[in-house]
């Protein structure tokens, strides 16, 4: 199933984020058969966190780097955390339709928006949502994460609470 191959892709990248002392976020955009962009979380580790470089937002950056700028309606972002607001908004208004992700944020996931509520840019947006896929691995890494001494990464946060406390 595409949908478990391209998602052991992002996996990866969250692998690779963790591996540098980042939060482990990895994200992947595909179409049905190829990778066309990758990012992972930047900007957590050295004591100032930088809100704006999630996973999401270093692929869409890429994405458009490599010219793809049209014609975006039948990507998937792979994410292996639920996108927050801003990545959610920044997922939709570049045009890609369909978001899967593995692990649900508690604290800050944006795909459980009313979309119906929000001004017509995001409205009208058809969107499809495919959650916990390969949910066991990303959560796994999460816990990783969150057990590590040297974290200072929303280490007492609602997040790391709630995945702590999440069997494999």
């Amino acid at each position: 199933m595409a949908d478990i191959k391209f998602m052991e892709q992002a996996l990866k990248q969250a692998e690779y984020a963790f591996a540098s002392g980042e939060f482990p976020v990895g994200c992947v955009i595909a179409n049905e058969t190829d990778i066309l962009a990758v990012g992972g979380r930047q900007g957590t580790s050295g004591g100032k966190a930088n809100e704006t470089d999630h996973a999401e937002m270093v692929a869409l950056r890429r994405l458009f780097d490599c010219g793809m700028h049209e014609n975006k309606g039948p990507l998937s972002v792979y994410c292996t955390m639920e996108p927050c607001l801003m990545c959610f908004g920044a997922i939709l208004i570049s045009g890609i339709h369909r978001i899967v992700y593995a692990y649900e944020d508690v604290m800050g996931g944006g795909t459980r928006c009313d979309l119906s509520r929000l001004p017509v840019l995001y409205s009208g947006v058809p969107v499809e949502i495919v959650p916990h896929v390969l949910r066991g691995p990303s959560l796994e890494l999460f816990k990783d994460f969150f057990s590590r001494p040297d974290n200072h990464y929303w280490k007492d946060s609602e997040l790391a609470a709630y995945t702590l406390a999440q069997a494999l």
